[in-house]
């Protein structure tokens, strides 16, 4: 690992209209051994720019705050660190860049607008099972949704779709964090909502090309698109789209 490297990191705001306005500004950071991305940005701060702004929480990989593009990968800035980032560059000389996430409106220099989370979080009904709460259900329907609960909602997953990053279709398509927890729901053996509907008119599960780019980056290991989406899309065939299973229903031999 070199001693001094430089850092190409993106300054900026929007304009009165939204508009994202920045360049990339040029650091130059000595490196100790170990070092993450979000301890070079610390160490920016000190140094030569107080005014950097980054959002970051627990630096331990678990709140999903400090997401960024490096290097024009999505990924978390506490838990990547400088030797994998050097492993990974063509020319190890070249600037390291760093730049907020593309998919979401722009605050300030790496900080971006995830609001939208929140709000498609609230379009989403919460389980609703049995009045009883001991619930009791096999251990095999447990692990099952397991999975799903490790999502630390970094929104990497978000800002790697194409269909959010590339066609904005923030209102017609919930993405990959919120298949995740639509597939929970959708999985979970006592909840009593139907749902698939939602998924196909209301979530947009068509929209989804299996591309896997948001399995790929995704920090938890979660298998976004193997364990949830595809299940999902699956499950809405087989209810809207499939004549042998429809005709089943209507026969009363499927419920």
């Amino acid at each position: 690992m070199a001693d001094k490297v430089t850092f190409s990191v993106f300054r900026g705001a929007p304009d009165d209209s939204g508009v994202a306005q920045g360049e990339m500004i040029d650091y130059t950071v000595e490196l100790d051994e170990g070092m993450v991305v979000l301890d070079v940005i610390h160490r920016i701060q000190s140094s030569d720019a107080p005014d950097l702004a980054c959002r970051w929480n627990c630096k331990a990989g678990k709140c999903g705050s400090c997401s960024a593009e490096i290097n024009g990968k999505s990924q978390l800035m506490c838990m990547t660190r400088m030797d994998e980032v050097f492993h990974d560059m063509p020319d190890p000389s070249a600037p390291i860049t760093i730049k907020p996430m593309q998919s979401f409106p722009l605050l300030r220099d790496l900080v971006t607008d995830t609001s939208w989370a929140y709000k498609t979080d609230k379009r989403i009904s919460p389980i609703s099972g049995p009045d009883e709460k001991d619930w009791v259900f096999h251990q095999n329907e447990a692990n099952r949704i397991q999975e799903f609960r490790s999502c630390i909602e970094c929104m990497l997953c978000v800002n790697t779709c194409h269909v959010m990053r590339e066609h904005q279709m923030f209102e017609e398509f919930v993405g990959p964090r919120f298949f995740v927890r639509l597939a929970g729901l959708e999985m979970h053996p006592l909840d009593k909502i139907e749902r698939l509907k939602e998924i196909k008119d209301d979530f947009g599960i068509n929209y989804c090309n299996i591309t896997r780019c948001c399995t790929e980056v995704c920090p938890a290991g979660i298998n976004i698109t193997d364990n949830a989406i595809i299940p999902l899309k699956e499950r809405v065939v087989t209810e809207y789209y499939d004549p042998l299973a429809i005709l089943a229903k209507k026969l009363g031999l499927r419920k």
